[in-house]
């Protein structure tokens, strides 16, 4: 059960209007969302399955046997389900339309052109969770998530979800999560580079880029060679490989932090 506070917060956020960037999305045709599966998965009368795309939220079991729900899964579910249970919703594309799974990959908006999708990072009840074929808007969704953050709403109030340490990385193997640190050097190996956050590669935190990702990079104009000496967020599933490792695929997954 959600508590009165959560509830009364989230109508707050969802009246607040984050943007609307439609105008930057091609439009599908409109359905009635007739089901919630999750926070970020819902169902359309007309039998589509829609993945919010650029956001993951909280996860539950669904039917995975063993599986926890992480927190705050039910109040993301719930939070989905007031803003569009029962209503009319857009959905928008710009980037590849459909998943493995047969479900649709879009952007919402409802009736009134709220972006769903902001209105889920404002209240602090998602992450932003890109990929390198469905850019657009990732970083509109990356400023809303940071407000979110400096204000501790939802998930962002739990260590669960904490910013993590490079240096701390390897204690979060498999999950998603967001890590934080200096680069030291970077590396390229057999047309793979490599941003490495300690002086040993074999130990010590890294992020791995393939020649596809290395080439939007530098479409981007970004060098990698100049993240050495930065202060960087990086986001992404972290797995083990010669220390803990993320695969960037895309620019939006790393941030460059002031300083």
């Amino acid at each position: 059960m959600l508590t009165a506070g959560l509830l009364a917060g989230f109508g707050t956020i969802a009246g607040a209007q984050p943007p609307r960037p439609v105008d930057q999305l091609t439009l599908g045709a409109p359905g009635e969302v007739t089901a919630i599966v999750d926070g970020d998965t819902l169902m359309l009368a007309d039998g589509r399955e829609v993945r919010l795309v650029g956001i993951q939220a909280p996860k539950l079991p669904l039917g995975r046997a063993g599986f926890k729900p992480w927190p705050l899964a039910e109040e993301a579910k719930a939070l989905l389900a007031a803003l569009t249970l029962g209503k009319t919703v857009t959905p928008g594309f710009g980037g590849r339309r459909g998943d493995r799974h047969g479900r649709v990959l879009a952007h919402l908006f409802d009736a009134e052109g709220r972006w769903i999708q902001g209105a889920i990072l404002e209240a602090g009840l998602a992450r932003v969770y890109s990929f390198d074929d469905n850019r657009r808007l990732i970083a509109e969704m990356l400023a809303v998530e940071r407000r979110a953050r400096d204000a501790r709403r939802g998930i962002w109030a739990l260590d669960y979800y904490a910013l993590r340490s490079a240096d701390q990385a390897g204690r979060w193997l498999g999950g998603f999560e967001l890590v934080e640190g200096r680069v030291l050097s970077v590396g390229l190996v057999r047309r793979r580079a490599y941003l490495n956050f300690g002086a040993d590669w074999r130990s010590d935190f890294t992020v791995a880029l393939d020649p596809a990702a290395r080439r939007l990079f530098e479409a981007e104009g970004i060098d990698l060679k100049d993240y050495e000496g930065r202060l960087l967020r990086v986001r992404g599933w972290l797995k083990s490989r010669n220390g803990p490792m993320i695969e960037a695929t895309h620019p939006e997954q790393i941030e460059l932090l002031e300083e």
